[in-house]
């Protein structure tokens, strides 16, 4: 008599595995959206908060933003999609609906394989941006890329393929893909990640709309707000004119939500709130000019030499610095 094969352990077991996995991935990056969301921060160990390169300053990084979104919103929905390729067969009665359960299980393996390459490949490429272009710890994103991992392997490995042909074009393809298609989303960052955790910013090279300049894309973290705070409080002003590149870099360097805290003083005409005559009661020869304590500063400064100037003592993690 003909003994039967057993089924192994993994093959039975995978797609449990992979649900479960990704539900604590989901609850993960859900907490990162929300907390990113309401401009608070995240947990950090008492080590990793106490350094300028913490987790909150690599979660605030340019690199952590996408279209204008939270990269951890794109994660949860990512993991989110995987709970139900593995588990939905499961809600096909495998008595009655045998061989649709069977074609849904080969559909969602299919799935699980194509969203688990690609999570593993992005989540690969921003190790290297960790590792050497922020040079930097984030736990949270560590342990997502192993949560990726351990998906791959466990589709890979959780089920008898029939095709390997299959299975190998389409990990190469997906991958493939995963990888330009990340290229030109963060090709589109303004600036360069350098050495100590910050972000090189330029002045903008490009013509600025006229009347109006150039929309800030950098997004603030909670130094540049507390700064940009302080310095309201204590009266600092900043003139600049809306056709001025280094006045655009000075913004960028506080970033679009921090800048919205300062007190801004537009000196060039057509801008709709142009104050031309302000400008030159106050004496301001050239744009950018910072007002501090009665004096004058001109051209852009960094926020550690704003912060200096200005006595704030407050959080000082910057995210980004002039580019030489």
């Amino acid at each position: 008599m003909k003994r039967r094969r057993s089924q192994p352990w993994i093959h039975k077991w995978s797609r449990f595995i992979i649900g479960a996995i990704a539900t604590v991935g989901a609850v993960l990056t859900a907490y990162l959206t929300i907390t990113k969301l309401s401009g608070g921060d995240v947990a950090c160990t008492a080590e990793a908060a106490a350094t300028a390169n913490g987790c909150n300053s690599v979660l605030d990084s340019p690199y952590a933003t996408v279209f204008g979104l939270p990269l951890s919103l794109f994660g949860f929905l990512a993991y989110l999609a995987m709970i139900i390729f593995a588990l939905s067969p499961y809600l096909i009665n495998s008595d009655e609906k045998r061989d649709f359960r069977k074609q849904v299980e080969d559909i969602t393996g299919l799935f699980l394989l194509i969203g688990s390459t690609a999570m593993t490949v992005f989540s690969g490429y921003l190790m290297y941006i960790l590792a050497f272009e922020i040079q930097s710890i984030c736990y949270y994103c560590i342990g997502s890329a192993l949560f990726s991992l351990s998906l791959l392997f466990l589709t890979i490995f959780g089920r008898d393929w029939k095709d390997i042909g299959q299975l190998f074009f389409t990990g190469v393809i997906v991958a493939l893909v995963t990888l330009i298609s990340t290229l030109g989303v963060y090709a589109n960052i303004n600036g360069t990640a350098v050495a100590g955790g910050q972000t090189a910013v330029s002045p903008p090279t490009q013509q600025p709309e006229r009347g109006v300049g150039w929309d800030v894309t950098t997004n603030s973290s909670q130094s540049e707000i507390a700064l940009a705070q302080y310095l309201n409080e204590q009266d600092i002003v900043m003139y600049g004119g809306w056709s001025c590149p280094y006045c655009h870099l000075q913004k960028a360097l506080f970033g679009k939500e921090a800048f919205q805290e300062i007190t801004y003083i537009e000196c060039s005409p057509p801008a709709e709130d142009a104050q031309p005559q302000k400008c030159e009661d106050a004496g301001i020869r050239s744009y950018p000019s910072w007002e501090i304590n009665g004096q004058l500063y001109a051209g852009a400064r960094p926020l550690e030499e704003l912060a200096e100037i200005s006595g704030y003592e407050g959080p000082s993690n910057f995210q980004y610095t002039m580019s030489r």
